[in-house]
């Protein structure tokens, strides 16, 4: 069985959808799982005044009834309550075109410039609508509704913040539940009192000088079974599908798995991670692997870490050129965070959450939920006997 799914909408448009297709019918769902996820997203130290307009909450159109799922595709509607400032500006309607509010001054780190090239507009609104951050919160849901389907199956996907602004955290808790559930009463979406502290400092400093900030976020993943994934082919590796999901999320630079980067640095016996026989399972001594050798999961919690840059809309803005004569100017200003960290945690749990899921349809898919645990079930009692 495969998993997919699309998403639409402009930031300032009347609302966002997705479609959703591969998830199996029984699979017990309610709104609220949906809108749990969307609120998350919405908080954290360093937000803009959109999150004080709108309220996200999820329509299902089509695919769930009685509280449960029917095996046929899902579709959500997310409604933007501020499209009421916006009928005008982002109109369908030919005859409601004004020439005067044309975004002509593309920020850098953005895709404006790249984008009104290549699409051939004059206008960078035409651009900055669909690649905005706001399209994550359609993300969000479809990841809410696949951690949903996890959950069922005893597996967590849990996403916090590991640093901002160059302060990260200090604490040494190596518990990932206890990471997450520090971080779910925390601000700044992390789990180390210390480093919120001084991050909410580095975020008020931004603010005060027009400025944004960056950060990392970590996702651990709970309860994997061994061989989700492949290693025969490219595309069937799940690392490089996980990479290729964080990556995908605006603003995001860089991914690394388990010690990542830091693998680079040391000798094969400080990488590697010993095998043992702990009773009657095998596992591994350590996890700087972060859960996945050969690009399959090998039944430790994955780690994967993704690096957002600060966000390009900046309130003290960089020089940049007018797209009609090509002079000099000042960058464009639309509304937005100076951090937008904490809620990345959230998108990255989504975006993970995504991929586990399809995962794990595609190793012991079925049509019903009842399909899938009786195929689980049976692998796991083969592996406890390996």
């Amino acid at each position: 069985m495969e998993l997919r799914y699309l998403t639409a909408g402009e930031s300032h448009g009347p609302g966002l959808t997705a479609i959703v297709e591969g998830l199996p019918a029984n699979l017990e769902l309610c709104a609220a799982d949906i809108n749990r996820h969307l609120a998350r997203r919405q908080e954290g130290y360093g937000r803009g005044g959109r999150m004080k307009i709108e309220r996200d909450q999820v329509v299902f159109m089509s695919g769930v009834r009685w509280g449960k799922t029917l095996g046929s595709p899902i579709a959500l509607a997310i409604k933007n309550r501020d499209w009421e400032n916006w009928q005008k500006t982002m109109s369908p309607d030919a005859e409601d075109r004004q020439e005067d509010i044309a975004v002509t001054h593309p920020r850098p780190g953005h895709a404006d410039l790249s984008g009104v090239i290549k699409y051939r507009q004059d206008d960078a609104r035409n651009i900055l609508e669909r690649s905005s951050a706001r399209e994550t919160a359609a993300r969000v849901a479809v990841g809410a509704l696949c951690a949903t389907f996890l959950r069922d199956l005893g597996i967590e996907v849990l996403g916090y913040v590991t640093e901002i602004g160059g302060v990260c955290v200090e604490s040494q808790v190596e518990d990932y539940r206890e990471r997450f559930e520090r971080s779910e009463v925390s601000p700044c979406r992390t789990y180390c009192q210390t480093a919120e502290q001084a991050m909410i400092v580095a975020i008020d400093a931004a603010k005060e000088a027009g400025d944004s900030l960056g950060g990392v976020v970590e996702v651990a993943v709970l309860g994997l079974p061994v061989g989700l994934g492949s290693h025969v082919h490219w595309d069937k590796r799940l690392d490089g599908r996980l990479a290729a999901a964080v990556m995908s999320i605006q603003a995001f630079k860089g991914v690394e798995i388990g010690l990542g980067f830091e693998a680079a640095r040391r000798p094969g016996s400080q990488v590697h991670d010993e095998i043992v026989q702990l009773g009657d399972q095998i596992r591994r001594r350590t996890n700087r692997a972060g859960g996945l050798e050969g690009g399959m999961s090998n039944g430790e919690p994955l780690v994967v870490r993704g690096a957002m840059k600060p966000i390009p809309t900046l309130y003290q803005p960089l020089q940049t050129i007018d797209l009609k004569t090509k002079e000099p100017f000042s960058a464009a200003v639309e509304r937005s965070d100076v951090c937008a960290v904490p809620a990345a945690a959230v998108v990255a749990e989504a975006v993970v959450a995504i991929e586990i899921a399809s995962a794990v349809l595609q190793k012991f898919g079925g049509d019903a939920m009842e399909e899938i645990r009786q195929n689980l079930s049976a692998y796991q009692q083969y592996v406890q006997e390996f």
